[in-house]
């Protein structure tokens, strides 16, 4: 993969994806220690209480140093992570909106984050199918930073989507320790807490980046206030993993793009994979001497690349950018991407 397919595909990521942890609402429970009952416990502590940790987040031969701040006063979330390590990044986000401060790449980045799960806590619910392409169950007890904790693991029953291993302190069901697992068990991602608090009260200090914002450019990205093209809004996956269906169809705005792309999300219940799609600009005439003709014109992205703990593949189809990006394996985003067509029709959600 080249350097300018990796920048680019970097629009297309939520900028918090960062350590993502399972937050999970199962549809129905059978009792006290069914694992799924701990898994919403997970979920409503995450998204309910106040907590401040130090926490390890090992990936691809990685370790980076993160701190977390989560708040709920007044029925307002405001959060705040930010990188211990040299890269100096943090990201804050206050209700529905969401600020990236890069320092690395002089770039603050604002985008909009309409759903109301925390940074901890980010993928979709249990659908009501969710139990026909992953196995829950409860591994054995043990202890993380010293207290008793259960544990929870997430199987895939197919190639086409990743499993979770969750370590949830007894107490009060917050994850101390999750890892991110392939098909065959292996770990992708981790996470293990080294320190974590839960204070009555957190003060707005502790929510105030230390980034200095002196000379860096500031773009916004998100959904469009307009609607993509009708050309761009005909594109649809004509044949999808099994369980996965389409959730939302809109247009974001990607980068410093002027014309929205066409956004479709595609998910099992659990597992979720953004599809873009974009109209690639006309080449310049041979010869040509206007302003417009002048103007260089990035090649098209086509192949796979490793985005965080998942992956993004790009390729063009009927003279369009499509990207399939999402926490999920190489070959899931490969598979819709190559799917995707002008004029498919809806396919049925079963």
């Amino acid at each position: 993969m080249t350097f300018g397919m990796s920048h680019r595909a970097g629009w297309l990521i939520p900028c918090a994806v960062v350590g993502t942890f399972l937050a999970a609402a199962p549809q129905r429970s059978s009792g006290a220690d069914d694992p799924r009952d701990w898994l919403m416990k997970m979920n409503q502590a995450l998204s309910t209480r106040n907590y401040d940790g130090t926490f390890f987040h090992l990936s691809e031969n990685r370790v980076e140093t993160m701190r977390i701040v989560h708040r709920v006063r007044a029925g307002r979330v405001t959060e705040r992570l930010q990188s211990l390590d040299g890269s100096g990044r943090e990201f804050v986000r206050n209700n529905d909106e969401l600020t990236c401060y890069l320092p690395d790449q002089h770039t603050i980045l604002v985008e909009p984050k309409p759903d109301n799960g925390p940074f901890l806590g980010s993928l979709p619910q249990f659908g009501a199918d969710v139990n026909e392409f992953y196995r829950i169950e409860s591994l054995p007890d043990t202890r993380v930073l010293g207290h008793a904790v259960h544990v929870i693991a997430v199987n895939p029953k197919d190639q086409f989507r990743f499993g979770y291993r969750l370590w949830l302190d007894e107490t009060t069901a917050m994850p101390l320790k999750t890892q991110l697992c392939d098909s065959r068990g292996q770990v992708i991602e981790q996470i293990l807490f080294a320190r974590l608090d839960m204070p009555d009260t957190i003060a707005d200090s502790e929510l105030t980046p230390a980034v200095r914002t002196d000379g860096m450019r500031w773009v916004r990205q998100g959904p469009s206030r307009d609607t993509a093209s009708a050309a761009l809004s005909a594109y649809r996956a004509s044949e999808l993993p099994p369980g996965f269906h389409l959730t939302v169809q809109g247009a974001q705005t990607l980068g410093a793009a002027t014309v929205p792309a066409s956004h479709l999300v595609y998910s099992d219940g659990l597992a979720t994979v953004s599809v873009f799609v974009e109209a690639q600009p006309a080449t310049p005439a041979p010869g040509g001497t206007d302003a417009a003709s002048a103007a260089p014109v990035d090649p098209p992205m086509e192949g796979l690349a490793r985005v965080g703990s998942g992956f993004a593949f790009s390729t063009v189809v009927q003279g369009h950018q499509v990207t399939a990006v999402g926490e999920v394996p190489a070959q899931t985003v490969e598979f819709i991407a190559h799917s995707v067509k002008s004029g498919a029709p809806e396919l049925p959600h079963h």
